[in-house]
């Protein structure tokens, strides 16, 4: 009896855990718990259950991405560094943005003090990072990003537009460079590597650091770490970064991009991979700029379940190999007579 009362139902472990059942499922469903099970086929949770699932929520609570999770707990201790760091990055630019309201508080409540009138979108409006009037297929609605991610993803379904969003954003963020398929071309790689040394050894560490983490050096990679590794650009916008890359190097490319920090070059990739916009990995720093099928203006959507237009988001994307199977695949409209 004493060895029975040990074990919870996932509503009161996650009562007792301070989450939800449905965090306890999540957990579940990326091989983070294994919770057994009674004779009538109900979850259980032990006293090794309830200590893993308080360290899962310990590190979500941390801003850890489930993927990070699963590594640190799971014998990859060399993981958690780089993932603090940047959740501390993220926390600190939080900081410094509560601070720089606070200022702007003091300087409202002194100028009521000498009886001048407050400007009060000063406090909750901070000047656009980029703004411009949309292309079509939009009706020129006005696009505005204020809070540019150092990690952005650029999704949505075919004929949405997110091409020509991608173009007028890389047009209208200083510094920035639109990265086309035309990457792929394995003579643009190497015209760079030849002309500049320098890059040349970057782009071999770089590829070095993918090769360990399981990439295929393939000419596809090759071409996309040139593009990534150049000095001029401030930001990047590039076209379906998944492009001609299998899974495994999809999954080490977004493991060596997150090793960059909050401080390096902004990036927005187009993607309809699962695997390069991994809604279950999306960190604080990072953002997903979604183009809905129906021409409304692209949103920012959250990465969490219910959040809206999530759904819409994980409909776009699909895994390496049914990428691979509509490859090269054009879809076409009748013509209107």
């Amino acid at each position: 009896m004493g060895s029975a009362a040990q074990f919870l139902n996932p509503s009161e472990a996650a009562k007792r855990l301070g989450i939800s059942v449905k965090a306890l499922r999540i957990y579940e469903q990326h091989g983070l718990i294994a919770p057994p099970r009674t004779a009538s086929g109900w979850r259980t949770y032990g006293p090794s259950q309830m200590a893993r699932a308080a360290d899962i929520a310990t590190l979500r609570a941390l801003g850890l991405s489930l993927a990070q999770v699963g590594q640190a707990l799971n014998g990859d201790p060399q993981s958690l560094p780089p993932a603090l760091a940047v959740h501390q990055a993220a926390l600190e630019d939080q900081v410094r943005a509560l601070t720089d309201k606070i200022g702007k508080v003091r300087r409202m409540r002194a100028d009521l003090g000498r009886g001048h009138a407050p400007a009060f979108m000063e406090l909750v409006r901070p000047e656009a990072a980029i703004a411009f009037d949309l292309p079509w297929p939009w009706d020129g609605e006005r696009f505005e990003l204020r809070d540019i991610r150092p990690l952005n993803f650029i999704v949505g379904p075919l004929f949405s537009g997110k091409t020509r969003l991608a173009h007028a954003i890389a047009e209208g963020l200083p510094g920035s460079a639109f990265i086309g398929l035309e990457r792929l071309a394995s003579e643009n790689a190497d015209t760079q590597m030849a002309a500049d040394p320098a890059l040349r050894a970057r782009i071999d560490k770089a590829l070095a650091w993918l090769a360990g983490d399981g990439a295929s050096v393939t000419p596809a990679l090759v071409a996309l770490i040139a593009a990534l590794e150049r000095d001029d650009p401030k930001a990047l916008v590039i076209d379906m970064v998944e492009q001609g890359l299998d899974h495994a190097t999809q999954k080490a490319l977004m493991v060596h991009l997150r090793r960059r920090g909050s401080s390096a070059r902004l990036l927005f990739l187009l993607t309809r991979s699962c695997v390069i916009l991994d809604l279950a990995a999306i960190r604080p720093d990072e953002a997903i700029i979604f183009c809905p099928a129906n021409h409304s203006p692209p949103c920012l959507v959250a990465p969490y379940p219910g959040a809206p237009g999530y759904e819409a988001v994980a409909s776009c994307l699909a895994s390496p190999d049914a990428r691979a199977r509509t490859s090269g695949v054009v879809a076409t409209r009748p013509q209107v007579a």
